[in-house]
């Protein structure tokens, strides 16, 4: 089966881009404080005694809010950013920035309750009254509820006893606890209520995460697979355990990817077609056709081998940043020293190599496997 590669439509991100968002995420946080600051939290943090300890947990729980918010926006596929930074780094800061949040989330909980009850009443009872008695609280602590369970299940320890279906299924609860926990404090809290800067930077902060999670991990994603109408065409094995499928489909000369890089796909050919698998193209794209060769590792993997001809198919991506072969040298310190594999498309391979060799990798420590159709 041969048919003419297309060429391949990718827009590059400017250099700068990756230290402006850096910046741009450093300065949410110095805006959070300096708002914070404005309404008299300083102030009152000096000042002492319980209305201090409120001052500290209002300064926490902002603080957690803002990274909530950013930690949405990591993972919210946006395509500059992934070009910038790349998923696997992205994944690691979401992971970071989540139980930082989480942290200061507690300490938020933990010292508002007496704060409140300005160490005369019971805290228990001061609790209740705010959860019940309050604005929003209600969804606060149902929202606190899922993101405790999101943060345990994100657990290392829990995550080897989970299947990745599963832990994923759990994990999208984030969205709800975040959107539940997070209102109540532009209803009810002191730094929103007088403060008209304040509750214009968080309006903004909230539209733009939301906006950016509807726009990038559900209308594009919506909008790509309707346009380009991926059918699965073939499904051929490759080796025990190891199926390719080819798939057919309109305008795929429209589609910015490149071989290497992958899609969460869903196959449209029953129960469970909701969970999205992520599997790299095998191949460069060609007109009209599109392939991955998928190993089976599991039971959404397992599926793909008894796919049908005709079988519809959902996409969200493409993502991935290849790192090109100019880079090699600072990714991997002392790579003269090492056995290099490389396993990728003809153009990319011949990129790494003439990196790894101009790097003074010895000839016989190379070692290549190209994909070919």
């Amino acid at each position: 089966m041969t048919t003419d590669a297309v060429p391949v439509r990718r827009a590059e991100t400017p250099w700068w881009w990756a230290d402006a968002a850096g910046i741009a995420a450093a300065a949410s946080l110095l805006v959070v404080a300096v708002l914070w600051i404005g309404g008299g939290g300083a102030s009152e943090l000096i000042g002492g005694g319980w209305t201090a300890v409120t001052a500290a947990a209002r300064l926490f729980g902002l603080l957690a809010s803002d990274l909530m918010l950013l930690q949405v926006l990591l993972l919210a596929r946006i395509p500059a950013v992934e070009r910038a930074f790349g998923q696997d780094r992205l994944a690691r800061w979401h992971r970071w920035v989540g139980f930082t949040s989480f942290n200061l989330m507690v300490l938020h909980v933990v010292l508002v309750v007496p704060g409140y009850a300005d160490g005369r009443a019971n805290p228990f009872a001061e609790l209740w009254d705010l959860v019940t008695g309050y604005p929003g609280m209600l969804l606060a602590a149902a929202g606190t509820a899922a993101l405790v369970m999101v943060t345990v299940t994100s657990l290392r320890a829990a995550r080897r006893r989970l299947r990745y279906e599963s832990w994923h299924l759990l994990h999208l609860y984030a969205y709800l606890g975040v959107g539940l926990a997070l209102p109540h404090q532009l209803w009810t809290g002191a730094d929103f209520i007088g403060s008209a800067a304040a509750r214009a930077y968080w309006w903004t902060l909230y539209a733009a995460a939301a906006g950016a999670v509807l726009l990038y991990r559900v209308g594009i994603p919506l909008w790509r697979s309707r346009r380009h109408a991926l059918r699965v065409g073939e499904v051929r094995p490759e080796g025990p355990g190891l199926t390719s499928v080819y798939l057919h489909g309109e305008q795929l000369d429209r589609l910015p990817v490149r071989a290497g890089q992958f899609f969460l796909w869903r196959f449209l050919d029953g129960p469970g077609w909701s969970r999205a698998h992520p599997y790299s193209l095998s191949g460069p794209p060609r007109s009209g056709l599109l392939r991955i060769t998928v190993k089976d590792l599991g039971d959404g993997s397992a599926r793909v081998a008894a796919l049908r001809p005709g079988t519809r198919v959902l996409i969200e991506g493409p993502y991935g940043r290849l790192a090109g072969g100019a880079s090699l040298p600072g990714l991997v310190p002392g790579i003269a020293g090492h056995q290099v594999y490389i396993c990728g498309p003809d153009d990319w391979t011949e990129t790494v190599v003439h990196a790894a060799r101009s790097a003074g990798v010895p000839a016989d420590r190379l070692h290549t496997e190209r994909f070919a159709w």
